[in-house]
């Protein structure tokens, strides 16, 4: 039975150094008006329209779809240039790479996105470490700003893409925050919590998570969590 497996972005796969936060702020000054409109306001495990319509929010300000699209134009603008600065704790987090490219060759997992980000922010931060590639399809910040219906945008992405029919039992999402798991949870799928974010080990499990790691170092460990064989297509 092929697993699909929908991979969060930032705090999972890699880190940005702060650069997706820079460029809202950016953003959200230039199209706004107003300086630090993040303020107290937590993006861990949020969808970017959310984040952005809370920021309006807090600050009392008129939100539309034409100001939506305002701030998404001005913030992928402002996330090609901050991706690119030196920062520290940026990289891809340790196991990845390694476990991408292990999966990829399963003859029993497909990869996809479950992400809060917009998905030109999703392409751009993946693109910049050489990561996108692994990934055919998924369902992104701008979809909803609910992030637990992701989960069957996510589905029909894959099959829209020319991937298989999934059910919710079939999906594993790997995410570094109870909200991750939380999609999970409330979509009856499986959840691998990943503590390389803000969240550690026992907080990922009491959210809910099937199983949580450390890490993504230990590919064996990672492959089993999923629930996969781990089998290779045979060469002719």
């Amino acid at each position: 039975m092929t697993k699909l497996l929908l991979f969060d972005i930032d705090g999972t796969l890699i880190s940005t150094g702060g650069a997706g936060g820079r460029a809202m702020a950016r953003a959200f000054q230039d199209v706004f008006g107003f300086s630090n409109g993040l303020g107290s306001i937590s993006m861990a495990g949020r969808t970017d329209a959310w984040i952005v319509a809370q920021m309006a929010a807090e600050h009392g300000l008129a939100y539309d779809a034409d100001a939506f699209v305002r701030f998404h134009d001005t913030y992928v603008g402002y996330l090609t240039a901050e991706v690119q600065r030196p920062a520290e704790q940026k990289g891809i987090l340790p196991g990845v790479r390694q476990l991408l490219d292990t999966l990829v060759s399963c003859d029993d997992a497909y990869l996809a996105l479950l992400t809060g980000n917009f998905r030109r922010g999703a392409e751009i931060k993946l693109q910049y470490f050489d990561l996108w590639r692994y990934f055919v399809s998924g369902a992104f910040g701008d979809d909803s700003h609910d992030r637990n219906g992701l989960l069957w945008k996510a589905m029909a992405s894959v099959q829209e893409s020319g991937g298989p029919a999934f059910r919710p039992a079939d999906v594993v999402i790997i995410g570094d925050t109870p909200l991750d798991i939380a999609v999970a949870v409330a979509g009856g799928a499986r959840s691998v919590g990943v503590a390389t974010g803000n969240y550690d080990v026992d907080t990922l499990l009491e959210s809910g998570a099937d199983v949580a790691l450390p890490d993504l170092t230990d590919v064996g460990a990672v492959i089993e969590a999923l629930g996969l064989r781990g089998d290779r297509p045979a060469r002719a």
